[in-house]
């Protein structure tokens, strides 16, 4: 019999409070190497067949043959990301995608389903909403990020206004004091993301630029889709913390050289694949330049001076869906939650 866990299943069951531990031990794993973690692969999806070239001029964009029509590119991403964490009797493999234009339609541009599978007997055991299991475990980056290298009370600067911006918000007010936030997205979407972190309990507005949204924060999340920086490095005040989730490949890219060359300190949560970020390649900084995020939940690299401007960089890593997709299925079988089915 496989578990199943819907949203509303996963929602019931997750404590962000519960989840901090449960993240930060796995980053632990990670780092010392106690983990598998394959490369992750990823192809582009949602592409125009109309548009099939005739054989003689290259691969394509889904190298295979195909250019989308009508459009600039795919729709979306598709990303498969197993893990196993050593010791644990259950690994994972979540099945993700991104769709950029999904925020025109009111859809999630991230959505994803985890498999978790028995370790031992390699007989499957739950399919998990993965969409709710990436977004809390990716706010939790955030919080812990904060909760470590930030000062209370924080004043939170957000740029972007999706479901991400929303997370991170809720878990760095988990972790930490809130102060004030800040919301600037281009588009009317940071009156409804400021409205919702109020009804949360948090001191958020919705403000017109990205230099209202950073001006006076200590706390900085960039979470959006962006190809471009979102805010004028500049701007950051001395003791900022920067925590940017969104750029995931080379041409997205949400921090400027600037910020970069103002910190003292980069953080990566897999170092080896934030190297290849936009962000990171238009910085001109390598994979050598950037400290695992490890390093500071193990106490070896943090903040050393209050005036310090410290970044942190996010590319998502499959142990820490795996990590979350066994303390929840774990409690869903304390609490009897979630439709049993065969398959």
């Amino acid at each position: 019999m496989v578990r199943i866990l819907s949203a509303d299943a996963v929602g019931e069951l997750l404590s962000l409070a519960e989840l901090f531990p449960v993240v930060e031990e796995a980053f632990v794993k990670q780092g010392r190497g106690e983990v598998e973690r394959p490369p992750r692969p990823h192809f582009p999806v949602g592409i125009d067949i109309d548009r099939v070239r005739d054989g003689t001029g290259g691969e394509g964009v889904a190298g295979a043959g195909v250019e989308p029509a009508g459009r600039d590119g795919p729709l979306g991403t598709a990303l498969t990301m197993p893990a196993y964490i050593h010791g644990r009797e259950v690994y994972a493999t979540k099945l993700a995608s991104v769709h950029p234009e999904n925020v025109s339609h009111g859809l999630s541009t991230v959505n994803a389903q985890v498999v978790l599978t028995d370790a031992t007997t390699g007989l499957p055991l739950a399919l998990l909403d993965g969409t709710t299991i990436t977004s809390a475990r990716t706010g939790c980056i955030g919080g812990l990020a904060a909760e470590y290298l930030a000062a209370d009370p924080v004043r939170l600067g957000v740029l972007g206004a999706g479901t991400q911006a929303r997370w991170q918000s809720r878990a760095v007010a988990v972790g930490s004091a809130v102060e004030s936030v800040r919301v600037y997205s281009p588009s009317d979407s940071r009156e409804a993301c400021a409205a919702d972190l109020r009804e949360d309990g948090l001191p958020a507005e919705a403000v017109d630029s990205p230099e209202a949204a950073v001006s006076e924060a200590n706390v900085v999340v960039t979470a959006t889709t962006s190809e471009a920086p979102v805010f004028d490095g500049s701007r950051l005040e001395p003791g900022t913390l920067v925590v940017a989730v969104g750029a995931y490949t080379p041409e997205m890219r949400e921090l400027d050289a600037e910020t970069f060359e103002r910190a003292a300190r980069v953080f990566a949560d897999v170092p080896e694949e934030v190297a290849d970020i936009g962000d990171v390649r238009g910085a001109d900084i390598d994979e050598s330049d950037l400290i695992p995020l490890s390093a500071v939940f193990e106490g070896d690299a943090g903040r050393d001076d209050d005036d310090e401007i410290l970044v942190v960089e996010s590319v998502g890593s499959a142990v820490l869906d795996a990590a979350t997709a066994e303390y929840l299925y774990e409690k869903s079988n304390a609490r009897g939650v979630g439709e049993e089915v065969g398959l």
